[in-house]
């Protein structure tokens, strides 16, 4: 189960539901879409029941960030040629929503009055190497939004360091914002390509064909990331530097670092979680009849799901991909 589905951080709402309550209160469900894998629409469909069905793009298969930002780009500028646009993740943690939405319209009345391709940025506080980093320019007339130099994707631990001791990187949150005609306009010169298999078939949007036309276009298509195809290469890339809270939850360091802890400096989350003599630890469990103790730990993750039991060093939790890996080679569609 993807983490967007999951309430993983026990408020009651997944990420995703998180994700679309935030958004809903300054934009109509109307003009909300999601794109999501195919086998994910009817999950899609079940927790988010106020988006239009036809709102909702189902993607064949993985072929990264640029395919579906044009997919759903095409689809928009059918309904709305002149609409600016906000992309997000489904699965980020924001803290300080009212500034979030704040930095939304102001973004979104920055790109409606300039040509220009906008994403947000976040001030570091460690050199983390899971993230990708954006240099500005230097700041010549004090405005809020400032012209990108350079990005840079998840770099190694001494890099990382240099870029936060400079003070001239950014977090790349992965939101953007911009016009229709901007973005369409950005991709068709940077990624002739992609964007020429789907205008080759714009006319099928919206009809019986277009799931068709859709698996076509993907089994053709390379995969590309926005960043590496349009942003880093446009020239008209700027970011503003941000400060609501946020993460994008990638491991499970993330959510202890950033949720509420007990005198021990420890996470719960779930019910009938007992820890004794145990500090610094982050437990997580969905099953709600058993009953977990624990003693003795310190600075451990574990995580209790309905058909795997994970327990390791928090320090060591950058390993976790590979046991994963490893684990799904031994025991298959056992481990999800």
């Amino acid at each position: 189960m993807p983490k967007q589905f999951i309430d993983i951080l026990g408020t009651g709402q997944s990420l995703i539901q998180q994700t679309y309550n935030r958004f809903s209160k300054i934009i109509p469900s109307e003009n909300i879409y999601v794109v999501t894998n195919e086998e994910y629409i009817e999950l899609v469909i079940s927790q988010l029941p106020e988006i239009p069905v036809d709102n909702i793009l189902g993607e064949p298969m993985r072929r990264n960030t640029a395919p579906c930002i044009l997919y759903a780009n095409m689809k928009i500028g059918q309904k709305d040629p002149n609409a600016s646009i906000v992309v997000t993740p489904a699965d980020h943690l924001i803290i300080d929503e009212d500034e979030f939405l704040q930095n939304i319209e102001e973004g979104l009345k920055f790109v409606t009055l300039n040509n220009s391709l906008l994403t947000f940025g976040i001030t570091p506080d460690r050199p983390a190497t899971g993230y990708g980093y954006i240099q500005q320019t230097e700041n010549e007339n004090d405005s809020r939004f400032v012209q990108v130099k350079t990005f840079t994707e998840k770099p190694h631990l001494e890099l990382a360091k240099f870029f936060l001791k400079s003070g001239d990187f950014l977090w790349n949150s992965g939101i953007f914002l911009w016009r229709h005609k901007i973005i369409d306009e950005a991709i068709a010169e940077h990624l002739p390509e992609l964007y020429n298999l789907f205008l080759e078939n714009k006319d099928v949007f919206g009809t019986y064909e277009e799931k068709k036309m859709v698996n076509r276009i993907y089994s053709d298509a390379k995969s590309i990331s926005i960043d590496f195809g349009v942003m880093e290469k446009a020239k008209n890339v700027f970011v503003l530097k941000t400060d609501f809270g946020w993460s994008d939850l990638g491991t499970w360091n993330s959510l202890y670092t950033l949720q509420e802890k007990d005198e021990e400096k420890n996470v719960t989350i779930g019910k009938n979680v007992l820890l004794e003599q145990s500090e610094g630890n982050y437990v997580y469990s969905n099953n709600h009849d058993k009953v977990m103790i624990l003693r003795d730990l310190e600075d451990f993750i574990v995580v209790d799901t309905d058909n795997a039991l994970l327990i390791c060093k928090r320090e060591n939790e950058q390993e976790i991909k590979e046991m994963l890996n490893e684990a799904k080679l031994l025991y298959g569609d056992k481990i999800k």
